[in-house]
């Protein structure tokens, strides 16, 4: 098989499952364990709800000074007449799960690739990259209509499930309609659903929908019980628009022209997308989670050699 090329960005409007198998070799470099000082960073000042890897309710005991009072059973202690407290014992292999966009606003880009084919290369390493530090890997996938989850397990057979069924998805864009304004929201309640507290989340989308209200609570009740790393994959061309010309656009059902002589123009657009980013960015401050910034004219596996790279090496 040939070897990936970690060195250049993803190229192309279309992923290919042999390119995201590939990704199993520099994978290995990847430590997703290790949050270093730049990702805990990203998440600023205020520490995020979550308590570590997931538990399993071990036994009840008698309570005894120093324990955590927030753990009291207090059926037991109410039966008994006498302050007993709950046992918990830490999994040993932390589920992983990779949340990955693959709707319509994905479906764009202007020079190496599409934003859905770098949210397919991130997701490859990543997964590769938890299966080989022995977690159990798992995932969902979504569109604007529909979504597949992948039950996390230890297993390789799994990672090439999740894998294809990014394929899978990502082939049949563009789709037919819009119908995305509560898509994101939608998708994260049905995340809420599979991810066990404790779980190590990636979310690899535009986070277009993010800033609705349904969505931000579903954000919040993630982050409360949950290792939540997001990655915002953007294009050039939705912070800056192209020279001064006439360009035909659509968006899927329309077409028109647009003129990008005006300067006025040219700075409101500027100007709404560094709110949007700064609004996405203040939220997920707000929930102690770090967000990493990917572009489709940036290597994937750079973006997070830079967060995750084995310093051993």
């Amino acid at each position: 098989m040939q070897l990936a090329d970690i060195n250049s960005p993803a190229r192309g409007a279309y992923a290919e499952l042999n390119d995201l198998i590939a990704l199993r070799f520099p994978a290995r470099q990847l430590k997703l364990g290790r949050r270093n000082r730049a990702l805990s960073n990203l998440a600023g000042p205020i520490k995020s709800n979550f308590r570590g890897r997931g538990i399993d309710f071990e036994e009840v005991r008698s309570y005894q000074p120093g324990d955590d009072i927030r753990t009291i059973d207090w059926r037991v202690t109410a039966r008994t007449g006498s302050a007993h407290t709950k046992l918990f014992r830490e999994e040993r292999e932390r589920p992983v799960l990779v949340i990955v966009d693959q709707r319509n606003s994905m479906f764009f880009g202007s020079s190496y690739c599409f934003k859905s084919v770098l949210a397919g290369h991130l997701a490859g390493l990543l997964a590769w990259s938890a299966l080989h530090g022995g977690d159990r890997v798992g995932g969902l996938v979504f569109t604007g209509e529909e979504h597949q989850d992948i039950r996390p397990r230890r297993s390789r057979k799994t990672v090439l499930a999740l894998l294809s069924q990014i394929i899978s998805y990502n082939r049949t864009l563009p789709r037919d309609g819009n119908g995305e304004s509560g898509s994101f929201a939608t998708m994260l309640a049905n995340l809420r659903r599979i991810a066990r507290p404790g779980s190590s989340l990636f979310l690899i989308s535009d986070f277009r929908g993010a800033s609705e209200e349904g969505a931000r609570e579903h954000l919040f009740e993630l982050a409360k019980h949950t290792e939540l790393t997001a990655l915002a994959c953007s294009d050039p061309l939705e912070s800056d628009l192209p020279r001064a010309g006439t360009y035909a656009v659509t968006n899927g059902l329309e077409r028109s022209e647009l003129n990008t002589g005006s300067r006025t123009l040219r700075d409101s657009y500027r100007t709404r997308r560094l709110q949007q980013q700064e609004l996405l960015h203040n939220d997920l401050v707000r929930l102690g989670v770090p967000l990493l910034q990917a572009s489709t004219h940036q290597p994937a596996f750079t973006l997070l050699q830079t967060y995750f790279g084995d310093t051993r090496r």
